[in-house]
């Protein structure tokens, strides 16, 4: 397939190094990974700049072979027990307000890593009682008593994305299930209402419009508050191909349609991410 050219609103602006150094400072001394470095996020610059970073616990190597993603794949490293309180202590080193808690994708675990991610919360609110969570979950291959783990731990919001419509999910997640990533959202709001629960989608993978409005909807009947609609950038020619860039003005059409749903907060634009300005759902309550 003929690369597609890159339009010029996609062009990502230079910011402050200042930041950034920071960042990158407190992470190494922490040894810890960032979905911002390891999925190669566009936005990285900015989100540094602003001293401000997705953690990725559970290792830098995922067991699924997702075509759109950039984390490494293969067998995963094990479990670093004193992981939550690196992440407690950078989250207060950074004088967060809003953190955001993601990982690798752990199937080689029994629980998927849900203990791990209440124990990271815990060790968060310890620190930092202030601070508002949200965790950003694989789907623990639909393990209800695993989601468990990370609802009882109550993070202010429960993040799990889609990513994309289900007509491509043989080809962009071969090892997810659609209905299963739905289910688990729906599943969130059933086991404690009060938490906001999430969810996001790339665009440009080869998706028709109707098909996006149609998972959106299915987003809503399952509950979910606050979503996200991106461009998907492809992180090399390896992985699966960037079929359109998604003009800025059809990104307004899903964000109108979305708020006419019933979602809470909508982010719709070619350079949002999951986590891109995180904190704004909530202050939009």
């Amino acid at each position: 397939m003929n690369r597609v050219p890159k339009p010029e609103w996609l062009r990502v602006k230079a910011h402050s190094t200042k930041g950034y150094e920071f960042v990158e400072e407190i992470l190494e001394k922490l040894h810890l990974n960032t979905v911002c470095e390891e999925a190669a996020c566009p936005n990285r610059g900015e989100c540094f700049g602003r001293k401000t970073a997705t953690f990725m616990i559970l290792g830098n190597v995922c067991t699924r072979g997702c075509t759109f993603c950039n984390v490494t794949k293969g067998t995963p490293q094990s479990v670093d027990k004193g992981e939550p309180l690196h992440v407690a202590k950078a989250v207060k080193a950074l004088g967060l307000k809003h953190t955001v808690i993601t990982s690798v994708t752990r199937d080689d675990l029994s629980d998927g890593g849900a203990g791990h991610f209440a124990a990271v919360v815990e060790a968060i609110r310890k620190e930092t009682p202030k601070v508002a969570i949200e965790v950003l979950i694989p789907d623990f291959q639909g393990d209800a008593q695993a989601l468990e783990k990370v609802v009882a731990s109550r993070p202010q919001i429960i993040n799990h994305n889609v990513e994309t419509i289900p007509e491509l999910y043989a080809e962009v997640r071969p090892q997810a299930n659609y209905k299963r990533s739905v289910e688990l959202l729906r599943r969130v709001k059933q086991m404690d209402p009060s938490i906001y629960t999430k969810s996001g989608i790339m665009v440009g993978l080869g998706e028709g419009a109707e098909e996006v409005i149609h998972v959106l909807s299915d987003l809503r009947q399952a509950g979910c508050d606050f979503l996200t609609i991106g461009q998907y950038l492809a992180p090399s020619a390896k992985h699966h191909p960037v079929v359109e860039y998604v003009h800025p003005q059809q990104f307004e059409q899903y964000r109108e349609k979305a708020y006419a749903m019933g979602f809470s907060y909508v982010a719709s634009a070619p350079l949002v991410r999951s986590s891109y300005l995180a904190e704004e759902a909530l202050k939009s309550l």
